[in-house]
């Protein structure tokens, strides 16, 4: 709907030729009546001579919603590289005997993969746990005289992120957080009408979930009455309760939802793809549980073999699928997975010059142990720590942040439109520039811009992260205006009406506007002209 009316408004706009015309032409924007209850913050600044083109607010601290993903990603860039991947592990007390015999358990270890997913696998959701089977089966495993058990130990803490609300944890993008994760920790789940009017509805899931109860109160309604459906599932249960009525002839309805104890249908998933290859495992199947303190894990015990392991992609694939469909669960995995290092040489741009990157070394392997963390510090709180730090290294202002988790779901994020453009601008000078930027969503091509500003300058031009959350909408990234100029911005709208759609009333008529400035840049070699740069 936005799409259809709100192209040819943008269409029937002359482009701005001057500085002055587009920051007239923003500011009109800001003024409208509807966004009077609104606080918004805006910076726009050229990524060819440093010169601020527009501000507004963009010191205030406003939530940033999934805006906050790419100070993770960055972060996680910089200190583990494109080329680091995840790896998931499979321990056992001794290696196979002759026989293919494992006497005891066997342990699956995660460290935070979120790749073992069907986003990963073109929306198959068992070829990751395939691969990992056939994996154990190559090492010469044959039987196992024990349990299967997935060890969630790797990270410390609760499974959710700090300042989550539990209206968010029924569903997808509020999912348990494990390092054991599977399909994103959630389920498909498909609703559809039976074939007569008072039928119960058909419900099911992708992939089947032998560990669900669903509870259908669905009943099928004649065609045309609208429909109505009530999703609810506790929290740390496994039942989930549909109520409600789907009309005859429905398409159906398809939504996404968490699952509480994801390393156990990791388990389960992975015992039936191991049955399915012929070997016997004559325990049961189980996980270690919730850490909420250290513990001393296989990886860093020395009577445990490692029997077979599994990679992720590069993290440069990861990344791209974290930031274009703004996946919470994967950014969540990823500032844990932060936590577990240890921390670099804190480097402090100087005044006056062009900030560092602080060089840390590439690796594909799994991360070496590391000292246990002290009491009651989570695997989040440091992973926090360690975006701190390389913001450190960005030089933005400590006063400029408030950091709960690293997706941006928490309420209690808050950030500056100023500290987005700066690290926007450290990121573009980056030695992984190309990465981070190719991991942003293209206006008008893929991930959450991909039906936004079709039809504009912006269209397979701007690359930006998106952010949502009730009361709060966020735009940030890159975009090169008609003159060929290169901007880094950010807009932040927070505490809007609820019927105030925010994105047409204001961010997306800035982002049009800034991608078809047509005026040239300006270069001086005024000192003068650069002082706006961080």
């Amino acid at each position: 709907m936005f799409l259809v009316c709100a192209a040819p408004a943008f269409a029937q706009t002359a482009a701005p030729k001057t500085v002055g015309e587009l920051q007239t032409r923003i500011s009109q924007i800001l003024a409208k009546p509807e966004l009077a209850p609104a606080l918004v913050g805006v910076k726009v600044v050229s990524l060819d001579n440093g010169r601020v083109i527009f501000e507004e607010n963009a010191a205030k601290l406003l939530r940033p919603a999934s805006n906050m993903k790419i100070y993770t990603v960055a972060a996680a860039l910089d200190r583990l590289s494109p080329d680091y991947r995840f790896i998931t592990s499979v321990y056992a007390a001794a290696r196979p005997d002759s026989n293919g015999v494992i006497r005891g358990d066997l342990r699956i270890y995660g460290r935070g993969d979120p790749s073992i997913a069907a986003r990963f696998n073109n929306g198959d959701y068992f070829k990751a746990i395939d691969e990992l089977a056939t994996r154990i089966v190559a090492a010469g495993v044959k039987r196992v005289e024990g349990d299967l058990v997935g060890d969630e130990t790797y990270f410390v803490g609760p499974k959710y992120g700090a300042g989550w609300e539990w209206e968010d944890l029924t569903w997808y993008y509020g999912a348990e957080v494990t390092p054991l994760a599977v399909n994103d920790n959630a389920l498909d789940l498909f609703v559809k009408p039976g074939t007569a009017v008072g039928q119960p509805a058909v419900i099911t899931t992708g992939p089947p979930d032998p560990l669900l109860t669903i509870v259908n109160r669905v009943t099928t309604s004649p065609r045309g009455v609208r429909r109505e459906l009530s999703i609810y599932r506790g929290l740390n249960e496994n039942t989930i309760t549909i109520s409600g009525s789907i009309p005859l002839e429905d398409r159906g309805y398809t939504g996404g939802i968490g699952i509480s104890h994801p390393a156990l249908l990791f388990v389960y998933l992975l015992r039936n793809s191991l049955a399915q290859k012929g070997i016997v495992i004559t325990g049961k199947s189980r996980v270690t549980g919730e850490v909420t303190v250290p513990t001393i894990t296989p990886a860093q015990s020395p009577a445990q073999q490692e029997i077979a392991t599994l990679q992720s992609p590069p993290f440069s694939v990861i990344a791209a699928q974290t930031l274009k469909p703004s996946q919470n669960l994967y950014t969540e995995l990823i500032v844990r997975t932060l936590g577990k290092l240890p921390p670099p040489p804190i480097t402090v741009p100087t005044p006056g010059t062009a900030t560092p990157v602080t060089a840390m070394p590439a690796t594909t392997a799994a991360p070496a142990a590391t000292p246990l963390p002290i009491l009651n510090q989570t695997s989040e709180n440091l992973g926090i720590e360690a975006v701190k730090s390389f913001l450190r290294t960005v030089g933005v202002r400590p006063e400029s942040l408030v950091l709960d988790d690293g997706s941006g779901l928490s309420r209690g994020d808050m950030i500056t439109a100023e500290a987005t453009v700066q690290l926007l601008q450290f990121m573009d000078k980056h030695r992984y520039a190309a990465v981070f930027r190719d991991a942003l969503p293209i206006a008008g091509v893929d991930g959450t811009l991909r039906n936004r500003m079709r039809g504009t300058a912006a269209e397979n031009n701007l690359r930006a992260k998106t952010g949502s959350l009730s009361s709060a909408t966020s735009l940030a990234g890159y975009v090169t205006t008609a003159g060929g100029e290169k901007l880094a911005f950010a807009i932040m709208v927070n505490n809007y009406p609820r019927d105030l759609d925010a994105r047409s009333a204001c961010i997306e008529p800035i982002a049009v506007l800034l991608a078809s400035f047509s005026g040239k840049p300006e270069v001086s070699n005024s000192k003068p002209e650069s002082k706006d740069a961080p």
